[in-house]
């Protein structure tokens, strides 16, 4: 090859590999790659108002189709902005390239205006962090980048000073060929024995499925069966064991249920497979555990592990299955349904827009609904009448998750996207907007908290300016409704949580998209259906009860941050919940 770019082999390598779309900021030490991206078929630049939402977008679109997703930011201020995305991305184990300007070469390390030490800033973030400072570097850095990002799962980081991006690649170089062609194994048959011997001597088993089991949902279904097991499913993979299956009792955790929080105390033996579930708090005590997981870092990471089997969830389980005893006595499993199934019909009543709140029990509440508020529950529930079967849903750390994680049911085909690992607020507009320009055909619909919307509110002229049909659920409480729990568990009074929100339909209609706002119960089925109807970017503003809270019944001195607030003995408990759960 020859009279090609350093850039232009960049953008290559990028159509190579698959990848349509890259977002970001246009800026000086970009210029090359945007025009580049501008003269090349089959990759699109998707230009948005912070380069925040151009890395959340990458992850999403990485996440939604298991490639590799690409941003970028120009010098300095611009890179700098993607950290939180990558960082998002880097903890939810997904692929993703980010391209960063830098000063030109004859003034890096001078202080140059704008320039800072991305090899430095983005040390942290990446499995792979290299500046290019000539194009004799080529093909072999883009190369190492892209494999890196494929093979570890994680944030790869190219910068590109201003001035070597539009040099030419000598005559010869070789266009860029990254490999990435995954081998997957699993335990030796002396470990698979030694673990069919522990699970066969457990009467009562309880199993923790996460995301890492995806491609052995087959498999943890017919082992559930074959030892009468309920499966607790973490958030990430509530997409994955929501529908068809017949063990399922939803979450543990902050944002789970009273049945999760029992399977998990009952059981003799817990099986974890593909899951990395992070709060120690609600592991079992005096439990034997059996954790299956592709990364060897993981066994044992967060509960104490009596056996860890290393390989690929699929593969572990199709060589344990033969070797595990049918449980005749399904008491366990039936208990824990029906535990289940009581929660949830009281689950339901506090999803009837008209629901009147006297229901207390034991644990503490929040204030009654006299004023007759949109309650989020109803809210999640009419969402979850309403969705596509197909629908990509988009949740903000916070809670709105809660609301999603208890009120949608997820069905085969619909995906769920949220930074819950890094616990980030204002993820799930940017999210949304990477999906639905993967998915244009597709329904998005954002689960957006009031505090999270407005900190990345800039972008929804991205959606405007690409005509998103993204569907924006903003729970509009006035209020940092997480903060607000965690304060009052930590016996403090409310405090710095009050938002003083515009009228986010009417900013949203200033904007140049749809905006529609739900002030009254009576109302929300009908005028939620119509901003589904609505062709284009919707912001569906709904008015509801800032005390309409869930409400851990006990707590103990110190504060865990991100979802786990305090540390909290027993599962979450609202007001569906009764002295039957404790």
């Amino acid at each position: 090859m020859s009279n090609r770019t350093v850039s232009e082999m960049l953008v290559d390598a990028l159509v190579d590999q698959g990848v349509s779309h890259v977002f970001g900021v246009v800026g000086d030490a970009l210029n090359s790659v945007t025009d580049a991206i501008r003269t090349t078929d089959g990759i699109d630049w998707i230009g948005v108002r912070h380069e925040e939402v151009a890395a959340y977008a990458a992850g999403a679109q990485s996440q939604l189709g298991d490639r590799l997703g690409v941003c970028a930011g120009t010098v300095g201020p611009g890179s700098i902005h993607l950290l939180n995305g990558l960082y998002d991305a880097a903890k939810a184990h997904t692929p993703v390239l980010a391209i960063t300007g830098q000063v030109p070469l004859s003034e890096i390390g001078s202080s140059f205006f704008q320039e800072v030490d991305n090899d430095h800033v983005f040390r942290d973030v990446s499995v792979f962090n290299q500046t290019i400072t000539s194009p004799s570097q080529l093909p072999h850095v883009i190369e190492q980048a892209i494999e890196s990002a494929l093979s570890h799962r994680g944030v790869a980081v190219l910068t590109l000073p201003g001035d070597v991006g539009p040099m030419e690649v000598p005559d010869g170089t070789s266009r860029v060929n990254a490999f990435y062609n995954p081998s997957l194994s699993r335990p030796d048959d002396d470990l698979i024995d030694r673990a069919a011997q522990l699970i066969n001597a457990a009467p009562k088993v309880t199993i923790l499925a996460g995301i890492g089991s995806r491609t052995a949902r087959s498999e943890v279904l017919e082992l559930a069966d074959t030892l009468g097991a309920p499966i607790v499913a973490t958030l990430r993979a509530k997409e994955v064991y929501d529908w068809d299956n017949p063990f399922d009792i939803g979450q543990n955790g902050l944002i789970g249920n009273p049945s999760a929080a029992a399977a998990f105390r009952d059981c003799d033996l817990l099986l974890m497979v593909g899951t990395d579930f992070p709060y120690r708090d609600w592991f079992p005590d005096d439990t034997t555990v059996v954790q299956i997981d592709i990364a060897g870092s993981h066994i044992g990471r967060r509960t104490a592990v009596d056996l860890g089997l290393i390989g690929d969830a699929r593969l572990t389980l199709d060589a344990l299955l033969p070797r595990l005893e049918r449980v005749a006595d399904r008491g366990h499993l039936e208990s824990t349904l029906a535990h289940h199934r009581r929660w949830s019909d009281r689950q339901r009543k506090l999803a009837e827009p008209g629901f009147d709140d006297t229901l207390v029990g034991k644990a503490r509440t929040a204030l009654d609904n006299r004023d007759h508020k949109i309650r989020p529950e109803a809210v999640a529930a009419v969402v979850n009448e309403l969705a596509d079967d197909d629908a990509i849903f988009t949740t903000d750390t916070g809670m709105s998750t809660v609301w999603f994680a208890r009120f949608v049911h997820m069905r085969e085909h619909q995906r769920l996207l949220g930074s819950f690992n890094l616990g980030s607020m204002a993820n799930a507009m940017p999210q949304a907007i990477g999906a639905q320009v993967l998915h244009p055909e597709r329904q998005v619909i954002a689960f957006a908290g009031d505090g999270g919307f407005t900190m990345l509110l800039g972008d929804l002229l991205t959606a405007v300016a690409y005509d998103l049909a993204v569907k924006i659920v903003v729970f509009d409480n006035h209020r940092l409704g997480m903060v607000k729990l965690e304060q009052e568990e930590a016996g403090l009074p409310e405090f710095g949580t009050t938002l003083h929100n515009p009228d986010f339909a009417e900013v949203a209609r200033a904007m140049g998209a749809t905006g529609i706002r739900i002030e009254d119960p009576a109302d929300l089925h009908a005028k939620m259906t119509e901003a589904f109807l609505t062709p284009g970017p919707v912001v569906i503003d709904v008015l509801t009860n800032p005390d309409e809270i869930i409400v851990p019944p006990d707590t103990s001195p110190g504060q865990a941050w991100g979802f786990a607030i305090a540390k909290i003995k027993e599962t979450i408990r609202s007001r569906g919940d009764d002295a039957e759960d404790s």
